[in-house]
């Protein structure tokens, strides 16, 4: 079933690239059996209204914001071991010295069909690889401008929304926008992955995590805007990358928090039994990685945590800013 829209009332102009969500109640998460169980139960959401950004921040976006500002990405840092050794169980061996210099996580195709409980099979820590340099040292974002930056951490997307005078969705927030207005769907669109046969996300093909067959015209990242948009406006929000939110992340959140006062950001601190040394905060959306076969995430109930600290080949972000921090920046820029 589809809701009734409710109309933009608010004539104020809007911020540039930036689209109205309206306010309202929505059902968040999903009592779907054959979903994972941190999306479960479903439960009612109340958020006030606030504009987000049309499209993921690009790389030519986050380059003009490295260049006004200088700043320095966690990936173009050394990993610090005194912090590291926080986020893994005690005892844990240093690493060698030759893994301790900046990097990152990049997506790594294997040769062949792997087990698919064990991540370290096709992701690598790659010396050099950073929002500029996605897949290690020698590559480039040249000719890809308008392709959503990558390799960026939680902080890193702070700093991002800090700088343009917005900040990261709360996982309601991002929840409410990526539905669109569409109550009880599987996906932002419908119920069907491929509607007419038509691609609606950029998602995986293929034997994962061997070969991307891109039957969806893209293997890896596309330029933001390639696919429809939601009924909201907002395009890519399920598939392409996934995108930071501002919560912290536990696996019970939805078991936990049945009810809640309006607009909730989430628990206090991050919990994950699976990984209870490393805190991790809220992505959503679901990547180009994602398939049937491995973690169908381009749904909007689907949700995971990464650590703050982690940035990798398939997670970027978007900005949002409440009504009132947008007419307060109008007022103060007249």
């Amino acid at each position: 079933m589809k809701t009734t829209k409710p109309p933009i009332t608010n004539k104020i102009e809007a911020p540039p690239g930036m689209v109205w969500i309206p306010p309202g109640k929505f059902t968040m998460g999903t009592d779907d059996q054959m979903s994972f169980p941190n999306e479960r139960p479903a439960r009612r959401v109340r958020v006030d209204g606030f504009w987000m950004d049309i499209y993921d921040v690009t790389n030519a976006q986050f380059r003009c914001f490295v260049e006004a500002t200088g700043y320095v990405t966690t990936a173009e840092r050394a990993p610090d071991w005194e912090e590291i050794k926080k986020q893994v169980p005690p005892g844990t061996p240093k690493p060698d010295d030759s893994m301790l210099v900046p990097g990152s996580l990049v997506f790594t195709p294997t040769p062949r069909p792997v087990p698919l409980h064990d991540l370290s099979a096709w992701w690598r820590w790659t010396p050099g690889a950073s929002w500029y340099q996605p897949e290690g040292s020698g590559s480039t974002i040249d000719g890809r401008e308008n392709y959503p930056v990558v390799q960026v951490s939680w902080e890193d997307a702070v700093a991002y929304a800090e700088w343009a005078g917005k900040r990261l969705p709360t996982e309601a927030e991002w929840e409410r926008a990526a539905r669109g207005g569409l109550e009880g769907k599987q996906f932002i669109w419908g119920d069907e992955f491929c509607p007419d046969g038509k691609h609606m996300a950029n998602t995986w093909q293929g034997t994962f995590p061997v070969k991307d067959t891109a039957e969806d015209g893209f293997a890896g990242t596309s330029p933001v805007g390639s696919f429809p948009p939601n009924d909201y406006g907002l395009y890519d929000m399920a598939g392409n990358v996934w995108q930071w939110c501002s919560d912290w992340y536990r696996s019970d959140a939805h078991q936990s928090i049945r009810s809640c006062c309006p607009n909730p950001t989430g628990p206090n601190k991050s919990f994950d039994p699976c990984d209870p040394y490393t805190p991790k905060r809220v992505v959503k959306g679901g990547s180009f990685l994602c398939s049937p076969a491995y973690c169908d995430s381009y749904r909007p109930s689907a949700r995971r945590g990464t650590p703050p600290d982690t940035g990798t080949s398939h997670t970027g972000f978007r900005c949002v800013i409440s009504a009132q921090a947008w007419k307060k920046t109008r007022y103060h820029r007249r």
